[in-house]
Protein backbone atom coordinates (compact mmCIF):
# COMPACT_ATOMS: atom_id res chain seq x y z
CA UNK A 1 0.00 0.00 0.00
CA UNK A 2 1.53 3.37 -0.98
CA UNK A 3 2.43 6.12 1.45
CA UNK A 4 0.06 9.02 2.10
CA UNK A 5 0.50 12.56 3.36
CA UNK A 6 -1.35 13.42 6.55
CA UNK A 7 -2.11 17.04 7.42
CA UNK A 8 -3.39 18.12 10.83
CA UNK A 9 -4.86 21.64 10.91
CA UNK A 10 -5.33 23.12 14.36
CA UNK A 11 -6.02 26.58 15.67
CA UNK A 12 -2.32 27.32 16.26
CA UNK A 13 -0.32 24.99 13.99
CA UNK A 14 -0.52 22.99 10.77
CA UNK A 15 1.51 19.77 10.87
CA UNK A 16 2.10 17.45 7.93
CA UNK A 17 3.94 14.18 7.48
CA UNK A 18 4.45 11.32 5.04
CA UNK A 19 3.02 8.17 6.62
CA UNK A 20 3.56 4.55 5.64
CA UNK A 21 0.97 1.77 5.83
CA UNK A 22 2.03 0.87 9.38
CA UNK A 23 1.30 4.38 10.63
CA UNK A 24 4.95 5.40 10.89
CA UNK A 25 5.62 9.05 10.09
CA UNK A 26 8.66 8.97 7.83
CA UNK A 27 9.21 12.73 7.66
CA UNK A 28 7.23 15.71 8.86
CA UNK A 29 7.12 19.49 9.13
CA UNK A 30 4.86 22.17 10.56
CA UNK A 31 3.87 25.80 10.26
CA UNK A 32 1.96 28.28 12.38
CA UNK A 33 -1.72 28.48 11.41
CA UNK A 34 -2.55 31.80 9.71
CA UNK A 35 -5.17 33.35 11.99
CA UNK A 36 -8.70 33.25 10.53
CA UNK A 37 -7.50 33.48 6.93
CA UNK A 38 -8.77 30.58 4.78
CA UNK A 39 -6.74 31.54 1.72
CA UNK A 40 -3.54 31.74 3.75
CA UNK A 41 -4.29 28.34 5.31
CA UNK A 42 -4.71 26.84 1.83
CA UNK A 43 -1.40 28.37 0.73
CA UNK A 44 0.32 26.95 3.80
CA UNK A 45 -1.03 23.46 3.08
CA UNK A 46 0.21 23.68 -0.51
CA UNK A 47 3.63 24.85 0.68
CA UNK A 48 3.88 21.86 3.01
CA UNK A 49 2.82 19.47 0.23
CA UNK A 50 5.47 20.92 -2.07
CA UNK A 51 8.14 20.46 0.59
CA UNK A 52 7.54 16.70 0.37
CA UNK A 53 7.77 16.63 -3.42
CA UNK A 54 10.74 14.25 -3.28
CA UNK A 55 8.79 11.78 -1.14
CA UNK A 56 6.54 9.05 -2.54
CA UNK A 57 2.81 9.45 -1.74
CA UNK A 58 -0.33 9.45 -3.83
CA UNK A 59 -3.01 10.62 -1.37
CA UNK A 60 -3.50 13.56 0.99
CA UNK A 61 -5.59 13.25 4.13
CA UNK A 62 -6.47 16.43 6.01
CA UNK A 63 -7.76 16.61 9.56
CA UNK A 64 -9.40 20.01 10.08
CA UNK A 65 -10.71 21.64 13.25
CA UNK A 66 -14.34 22.05 12.26
CA UNK A 67 -17.50 20.38 11.02
CA UNK A 68 -16.84 18.39 7.84
CA UNK A 69 -19.56 17.27 5.44
CA UNK A 70 -20.52 13.65 4.85
CA UNK A 71 -18.57 13.56 1.57
CA UNK A 72 -15.31 14.43 3.37
CA UNK A 73 -14.72 17.36 1.07
CA UNK A 74 -16.04 20.57 2.64
CA UNK A 75 -15.49 22.28 5.98
CA UNK A 76 -18.98 23.42 6.83
CA UNK A 77 -17.92 25.53 9.80
CA UNK A 78 -14.56 26.01 11.48
CA UNK A 79 -14.91 28.88 13.97
CA UNK A 80 -11.29 28.88 15.14
CA UNK A 81 -10.08 29.02 11.53
CA UNK A 82 -12.60 31.52 10.19
CA UNK A 83 -14.02 28.92 7.80
CA UNK A 84 -17.59 28.62 6.55
CA UNK A 85 -18.49 26.40 3.58
CA UNK A 86 -14.81 25.99 2.68
CA UNK A 87 -14.40 23.52 -0.21
CA UNK A 88 -11.00 22.37 0.95
CA UNK A 89 -10.79 19.07 -0.96
CA UNK A 90 -11.39 20.72 -4.34
CA UNK A 91 -9.01 23.57 -3.57
CA UNK A 92 -6.12 21.35 -2.50
CA UNK A 93 -6.63 18.96 -5.43
CA UNK A 94 -6.66 21.90 -7.84
CA UNK A 95 -3.39 23.28 -6.44
CA UNK A 96 -1.53 19.97 -6.05
CA UNK A 97 -3.09 17.51 -8.49
CA UNK A 98 -3.21 14.89 -5.72
CA UNK A 99 -6.37 13.11 -4.55
CA UNK A 100 -7.41 14.59 -1.20
CA UNK A 101 -9.78 13.70 1.63
CA UNK A 102 -10.91 16.01 4.46
CA UNK A 103 -11.97 14.79 7.91
CA UNK A 104 -12.69 16.36 11.28
CA UNK A 105 -9.42 16.55 13.24
CA UNK A 106 -10.74 14.67 16.30
CA UNK A 107 -12.07 11.89 14.04
CA UNK A 108 -8.67 11.66 12.35
CA UNK A 109 -6.90 11.45 15.73
CA UNK A 110 -9.34 8.80 16.95
CA UNK A 111 -8.72 6.71 13.84
CA UNK A 112 -4.97 7.08 14.32
CA UNK A 113 -5.23 5.78 17.89
CA UNK A 114 -7.55 2.97 16.76
CA UNK A 115 -5.25 1.79 14.00
CA UNK A 116 -1.81 2.48 15.44
CA UNK A 117 -2.07 3.58 19.07
CA UNK A 118 -3.87 2.82 22.32
CA UNK A 119 -6.96 1.42 20.54
CA UNK A 120 -5.17 -1.37 18.69
CA UNK A 121 -6.91 -4.71 19.12
CA UNK A 122 -10.39 -3.38 19.88
CA UNK A 123 -13.34 -3.15 17.50
CA UNK A 124 -15.29 -0.59 19.54
CA UNK A 125 -13.75 2.49 21.16
CA UNK A 126 -14.46 6.11 21.94
CA UNK A 127 -11.72 8.71 21.97
CA UNK A 128 -12.22 11.85 24.02
CA UNK A 129 -9.81 14.72 23.44
CA UNK A 130 -9.46 17.03 26.42
CA UNK A 131 -7.96 20.36 25.46
CA UNK A 132 -9.32 23.88 25.20
CA UNK A 133 -12.67 22.14 24.67
CA UNK A 134 -13.68 18.50 24.44
CA UNK A 135 -13.74 16.66 21.13
CA UNK A 136 -14.10 13.05 20.22
CA UNK A 137 -14.22 10.23 17.74
CA UNK A 138 -16.19 6.98 17.73
CA UNK A 139 -15.18 3.65 16.20
CA UNK A 140 -17.82 0.91 16.33
CA UNK A 141 -17.55 -2.39 14.52
CA UNK A 142 -14.12 -1.26 13.26
CA UNK A 143 -15.73 1.66 11.40
CA UNK A 144 -15.40 5.37 12.08
CA UNK A 145 -18.88 6.66 12.91
CA UNK A 146 -19.54 9.99 11.21
CA UNK A 147 -23.33 10.25 11.33
CA UNK A 148 -25.82 11.09 8.60
CA UNK A 149 -24.31 14.54 8.00
CA UNK A 150 -20.70 13.88 9.00
CA UNK A 151 -21.14 15.66 12.33
CA UNK A 152 -21.21 12.83 14.87
CA UNK A 153 -19.08 12.71 18.05
CA UNK A 154 -19.39 16.35 19.09
CA UNK A 155 -19.01 14.95 22.58
CA UNK A 156 -18.07 18.20 24.27
CA UNK A 157 -21.57 19.50 23.67
CA UNK A 158 -23.41 16.74 25.49
CA UNK A 159 -25.49 18.55 28.10
CA UNK A 160 -24.61 17.34 31.58
CA UNK A 161 -26.07 20.18 33.66
CA UNK A 162 -29.50 21.60 33.07
CA UNK A 163 -29.31 25.41 33.02
CA UNK A 164 -25.57 25.10 33.65
CA UNK A 165 -22.70 27.28 32.48
CA UNK A 166 -23.10 28.91 29.10
CA UNK A 167 -21.06 27.28 26.33
CA UNK A 168 -19.52 28.81 23.22
CA UNK A 169 -22.02 26.78 21.16
CA UNK A 170 -24.88 28.81 22.69
CA UNK A 171 -26.23 26.00 24.86
CA UNK A 172 -25.98 25.62 28.62
CA UNK A 173 -24.35 22.92 30.72
CA UNK A 174 -22.19 21.31 28.01
CA UNK A 175 -19.63 18.72 29.10
CA UNK A 176 -16.67 20.82 27.99
CA UNK A 177 -17.67 23.58 30.39
CA UNK A 178 -16.81 21.24 33.28
CA UNK A 179 -14.10 18.81 32.16
CA UNK A 180 -12.00 20.55 29.48
CA UNK A 181 -8.62 22.19 29.91
CA UNK A 182 -10.35 25.57 29.96
CA UNK A 183 -12.66 24.38 32.73
CA UNK A 184 -9.70 23.01 34.70
CA UNK A 185 -7.94 26.37 34.44
CA UNK A 186 -11.04 28.27 35.52
CA UNK A 187 -11.52 25.96 38.50
CA UNK A 188 -7.86 26.18 39.58
CA UNK A 189 -7.88 29.97 39.46
CA UNK A 190 -11.08 30.16 41.49
CA UNK A 191 -9.76 27.68 44.06
CA UNK A 192 -6.51 29.64 44.32
CA UNK A 193 -8.46 32.84 45.04
CA UNK A 194 -10.47 31.15 47.75
CA UNK A 195 -7.62 29.08 49.24
CA UNK A 196 -4.58 31.24 48.61
CA UNK A 197 -2.76 30.03 51.73
CA UNK A 198 -2.83 26.45 50.40
CA UNK A 199 -1.80 27.33 46.84
CA UNK A 200 1.78 28.50 47.39
CA UNK A 201 3.30 26.03 44.93
CA UNK A 202 0.65 26.59 42.29
CA UNK A 203 0.96 30.38 42.49
CA UNK A 204 4.76 30.19 42.39
CA UNK A 205 4.68 28.73 38.87
CA UNK A 206 2.93 31.83 37.51
CA UNK A 207 3.22 35.49 38.42
CA UNK A 208 1.93 35.01 41.95
CA UNK A 209 -1.68 35.83 41.13
CA UNK A 210 -4.57 33.44 40.43
CA UNK A 211 -5.08 35.16 37.08
CA UNK A 212 -1.49 34.34 36.13
CA UNK A 213 -1.94 30.58 36.53
CA UNK A 214 -1.50 28.67 33.25
CA UNK A 215 -2.64 25.19 32.34
CA UNK A 216 0.84 23.68 32.54
CA UNK A 217 1.29 25.26 35.99
CA UNK A 218 -1.59 23.19 37.37
CA UNK A 219 0.01 19.95 36.21
CA UNK A 220 3.45 20.91 37.51
CA UNK A 221 2.08 22.03 40.89
CA UNK A 222 -0.10 18.93 41.29
CA UNK A 223 2.90 16.68 40.63
CA UNK A 224 4.67 18.52 43.47
CA UNK A 225 1.76 17.88 45.80
CA UNK A 226 0.00 21.25 45.77
CA UNK A 227 -3.43 20.52 47.33
CA UNK A 228 -5.30 23.16 45.33
CA UNK A 229 -3.93 21.90 42.00
CA UNK A 230 -4.74 18.32 42.98
CA UNK A 231 -8.29 19.30 43.93
CA UNK A 232 -8.72 21.12 40.61
CA UNK A 233 -7.79 17.90 38.79
CA UNK A 234 -10.14 15.91 41.03
CA UNK A 235 -12.97 18.27 40.11
CA UNK A 236 -12.29 18.09 36.35
CA UNK A 237 -11.69 14.34 36.52
CA UNK A 238 -15.01 13.72 38.23
CA UNK A 239 -16.83 15.62 35.50
CA UNK A 240 -14.88 13.72 32.87
CA UNK A 241 -16.02 10.47 34.48
CA UNK A 242 -19.66 11.60 34.57
CA UNK A 243 -19.58 12.32 30.87
CA UNK A 244 -17.93 8.98 30.14
CA UNK A 245 -20.74 7.22 32.05
CA UNK A 246 -23.32 8.90 29.80
CA UNK A 247 -21.42 7.94 26.65
CA UNK A 248 -21.05 4.37 27.95
CA UNK A 249 -24.82 4.12 28.43
CA UNK A 250 -25.33 5.04 24.78
CA UNK A 251 -22.48 3.25 22.99
CA UNK A 252 -21.04 0.57 25.32
CA UNK A 253 -17.48 0.91 23.92
CA UNK A 254 -14.72 -1.57 24.57
CA UNK A 255 -12.50 1.21 25.89
CA UNK A 256 -12.19 4.97 26.26
CA UNK A 257 -9.03 6.60 24.91
CA UNK A 258 -8.31 10.00 26.47
CA UNK A 259 -6.11 12.38 24.51
CA UNK A 260 -5.49 16.10 24.17
CA UNK A 261 -3.14 18.47 25.95
CA UNK A 262 -4.44 17.78 29.46
CA UNK A 263 -3.48 14.09 29.23
CA UNK A 264 0.06 15.05 30.27
CA UNK A 265 -1.35 15.01 33.81
CA UNK A 266 -1.94 11.24 33.56
CA UNK A 267 -3.66 9.70 36.56
CA UNK A 268 -4.17 13.09 38.20
CA UNK A 269 -7.03 13.41 35.72
CA UNK A 270 -7.74 9.80 34.78
CA UNK A 271 -7.83 8.46 38.33
CA UNK A 272 -10.90 10.48 39.41
CA UNK A 273 -12.51 9.85 36.00
CA UNK A 274 -12.17 6.08 36.38
CA UNK A 275 -13.59 6.20 39.91
CA UNK A 276 -16.71 8.16 38.91
CA UNK A 277 -17.24 6.05 35.79
CA UNK A 278 -17.17 2.92 37.95
CA UNK A 279 -19.67 4.44 40.38
CA UNK A 280 -22.09 5.85 37.80
CA UNK A 281 -22.02 3.48 34.83
CA UNK A 282 -25.35 1.79 34.11
CA UNK A 283 -25.74 -1.71 35.64
CA UNK A 284 -22.40 -1.42 37.42
CA UNK A 285 -23.23 -4.42 39.60
CA UNK A 286 -23.30 -6.68 36.55
CA UNK A 287 -20.28 -5.68 34.47
CA UNK A 288 -17.00 -3.81 34.66
CA UNK A 289 -16.86 -0.38 33.03
CA UNK A 290 -14.82 0.17 29.89
CA UNK A 291 -11.16 0.81 30.68
CA UNK A 292 -10.05 4.44 30.50
CA UNK A 293 -6.67 4.57 28.73
CA UNK A 294 -4.29 7.41 27.94
CA UNK A 295 -3.71 8.02 24.23
CA UNK A 296 -0.33 6.90 22.90
CA UNK A 297 0.35 8.91 19.76
CA UNK A 298 0.08 12.46 21.09
CA UNK A 299 0.19 15.16 18.43
CA UNK A 300 1.02 12.58 15.74
CA UNK A 301 -2.36 10.81 15.96
CA UNK A 302 -4.05 13.28 13.62
CA UNK A 303 -1.34 12.99 10.97
CA UNK A 304 -1.29 9.19 11.02
CA UNK A 305 -5.08 8.93 11.16
CA UNK A 306 -5.72 11.40 8.33
CA UNK A 307 -3.19 9.66 6.09
CA UNK A 308 -4.68 6.23 6.77
CA UNK A 309 -8.23 7.43 6.13
CA UNK A 310 -7.11 8.95 2.82
CA UNK A 311 -5.97 5.50 1.66
CA UNK A 312 -9.47 4.14 2.36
Amino acid sequence: MPNALGVDIGGTKIAAGVVDEDGQILTQNRRATPARNPKAVLNTIVELVNEFADESFDRIGIGAAGLVDVYRSRVIFGPNLGWADERLKDQVEKETGIMTMVENDANAAAWGEYRFGAGRGTNDMVMVTVGTGIGGGIVLGSKLQRGAHGMAAELGHLRLVRNGQVCGCGRYGCWEQYASGSALLRTARQMARNRRSEADTLLSFGDGTPEGIRGRDITAAAKEGDPVAIDAFNHAGKWLGRGLAEVAALLDPGCFIIGGGVIDAGDLLLGPARKILTEEVVAREHHDPAPVIAAELGNEAGISGAADLARR
